[in-house]
């Protein structure tokens, strides 16, 4: 069975939510190198080392950022389907 799509899901994802989960992931669980991981995921270093920072804040203070929605540039969650959503 060939799953090269499906690999490159995970390989080389467009949303900017997984993008930043996948690169995250790269530094805390595998521990790849800073600047293989922001060249892996097209971002500057400085850029990924500034995102890690907020991150590692974020769970010291107990409040893990979630990756389903964009993040304001003060780390305050945006708003949520459930919270904009109208309703019929």
């Amino acid at each position: 069975m060939d799953d090269s799509r499906c690999r490159q899901y995970f390989l080389a994802p467009r949303e900017t939510s997984q993008r930043r989960y996948e690169a995250l992931r790269a530094l805390f669980l595998d521990g790849a190198p800073l600047a293989d991981v922001a060249r892996r995921f097209g971002y500057k270093a400085s850029t990924l080392k500034s995102m890690a920072s907020r991150f590692r804040a974020a769970c010291r203070g107990g409040a893990t950022p979630p990756f389903s929605f964009r993040m304001a540039a003060d780390d305050t969650p945006g708003p949520t389907a459930a919270t904009t959503d109208s309703g019929p």
